[in-house]
C-alpha cells in the first residue's frame, strides 16, 4: 500500500487581500512570526506525511522555492507544481495526479490554520484510513460562507452543499482532506460549476454518495481560522501571538514537529536555529535542545 502524500494549495490571486498581495503570493504573507504556508505545511506534517506537493501560481513558484527548498532541513521531500489558473479546489487533484500515482492524499489549503489539544492523533485517524475519504465538519457563526454538511434526524450526512443561501447546519466542512487514490478520477469526472470551478465539494460529494465519505467532528477544543481576508489575517496572527506568548511554544513550526517525529536529529535543528541568529524563532529551536542562548 503505498504511502499517503500531501498536498498544499497555494495558489490563486488572493484577491480578497488586495492590494497587499498584488505583489506577493497570500501564502508567503506573515501570520505574526512565520510564513503563512508553515501553518498548512506543519498540519500535514503532523499528520506523518513526508511527501508533498505545493501547488503555486507560475510566478510566484520561485519564491516558494527561496522560502521551502525541497524540504530535507525538515526531513520531507516537497514537490513544486505550477496551478496556470485558479479553476476550483478540486483542480488541485488532476494538477497532482501523476505526483500522487495512485497513492491516497492528505490536502490542506495554504491559507488554513489549524490548532488544538489532540489534533496531531485526530489528523492520525483520518490517515490511516485507507479507502474513501475524511474531512472535518466545523461549527460556525456564518455557514453560507462555507460549504455546509447536512444532517438527517439520526444524525448521518445527507447532502455536502456549498454556499447555501438557507443553511442546513451550523457545521462547516473545513480546508484539510483526507481522500484515498480515486480523488484525481473523480476530479477529472466533475464539471465546472455556475462559476465556472471544479468544486471540492462536488468532488466530496462524489465519495458521500459511494457511502465512503466520514466527516468527523472538530469540536470546542480546536481553532480553525481561514486568513483570506484583511480582518481574518489580522485575528489570526494575534491568536497566535497570544498563545506563543502565553505559552512560551510555537505553533506552526516545522523544525519541531521534524524533530519529535525523528526525522531531522539535535545537529540538524541545531543547524537550522543557527540560521535564524538571535530571532525569537531562533531562541526556540535552541531551547528544544536546552541549549543557552
Amino acid at each position: 500500500m503505498k504511502e499517503r502524500k500531501g498536498i498544499v494549495l497555494a495558489g490563486g490571486t488572493g484577491s480578497r487581500l488586495h492590494p497587499v498581495t498584488l505583489g506577493i503570493s497570500k501564502q508567503l504573507m506573515p501570520v505574526y512570526d512565520k510564513p503563512m504556508i508553515y501553518y498548512p505545511l506543519s498540519v500535514l506534517m503532523l499528520a506523518g506525511i513526508r511527501e508533498t506537493a505545493i501547488i503555486t501560481t507560475p510566478h510566484d513558484q520561485a519564491q516558494f522555492k527561496q522560502l521551502l527548498g525541497d524540504g530535507r532541513q525538515w526531513g520531507i521531500s516537497l514537490t513544486y507544481i505550477t496551478q496556470p489558473s485558479p479553476d476550483g479546489l478540486a483542480q488541485a487533484y488532476t494538477l497532482t495526479e501523476a505526483f500522487l500515482d495512485g497513492a491516497p492524499s492528505g490536502m490542506v489549503l495554504g491559507d488554513n490554520i489549524f490548532f488544538g489539544h489532540g489534533l496531531p492523533e485526530l489528523l492520525a485517524r483520518a490517515g490511516a484510513k485507507r479507502e474513501g475519504g475524511t474531512v472535518f465538519g466545523y461549527r460556525v457563526s456564518d455557514p453560507e460562507r462555507y460549504g455546509v454538511v447536512d444532517y438527517d434526524a439520526s444524525g448521518a450526512v445527507r447532502e455536502l452543499i456549498e454556499k447555501p443561501a438557507k443553511p442546513p447546519s451550523n457545521y462547516a466542512v473545513t480546508g484539510v482532506y483526507f481522500l484515498d487514490g480515486s480523488a484525481p478520477e473523480k476530479a477529472r469526472s466533475l464539471k465546472p460549476s455556475a462559476r465556472g470551478e471544479l468544486e471540492i465539494i462536488a468532488l466530496l460529494e462524489c465519495f458521500r454518495k459511494e457511502s465512503s465519505l466520514n466527516v468527523e467532528i472538530m469540536g470546542r477544543g480546536y481553532a480553525w481560522l481561514d486568513t483570506g481576508t484583511h480582518g481574518s489575517l489580522l485575528d489570526a496572527g494575534n491568536f497566535v501571538r497570544t498563545l506563543q506568548l502565553r505559552q512560551g511554544t510555537q505553533v506552526g513550526c516545522p523544525e519541531e514537529i521534524a524533530y519529535e517525529q525523528g526525522w531531522i536529529d539535535a545537529k540538524e535543528l541545531a543547524a537550522r536555529a543557527d540560521i535564524f541568529g538571535k530571532s525569537d524563532y531562533g531562541a526556540y529551536l535552541r531551547g528544544l535542545l536546552d541549549v543557552p542562548v
